[in-house]
């Protein structure tokens, strides 16, 4: 048969050292940082300074050498000129039967100029004359 005798039942109270106060309480805040907000506007404002001033140093850099640049960049785009020429050019050679019906009016072209300005001392003088119209032309004035 059971006893009815009732069992104690120990309990140990913990207590910890981190919080003094009662439980339930609500500590005060003892420090106070900043919103995350103006941490995010105060990392904003350096980097858009930082870009402000590095912005200015190359204007001024490109404002001091503004001939170099468009040099540079005329070499740089007479390079790509010259490389697009010579892939056109070398897609041309591909096609079966057109680079030698260019030679050949490469060539019967060469041929009527010859016959047309280089033979004789009159046609000669003539090229000469239609050469200096052009140069006139071109530049402005006789040099």
């Amino acid at each position: 048969m059971e006893s009815n005798t009732p069992e104690v039942v120990e309990t140990q109270e913990t207590t910890t050292t981190l919080n003094s106060e009662s439980a339930g309480a609500i500590a005060p805040a003892t420090t106070k940082s900043p919103p995350a907000d103006s941490v995010v506007q105060e990392y904003l404002n350096i980097v858009t300074g930082f870009l402000s001033q590095i912005f200015d140093i190359l204007k001024r850099i490109v404002d001091q050498n503004q001939k170099l640049f468009v040099n540079l960049l005329l070499i740089f785009l007479g390079i790509i000129a010259v490389k697009v020429t010579l892939a056109i050019i070398s897609a041309i050679n591909d096609i079966p039967l057109l680079a030698p019906t260019f030679e050949l009016v490469g060539l019967g072209y060469t041929g009527w100029f010859v016959y047309r300005y280089l033979l004789t001392k009159s046609s000669r003088q003539e090229l000469v004359q239609e050469f200096q119209a052009l140069k006139t032309q071109v530049v402005g004035k006789d040099s």
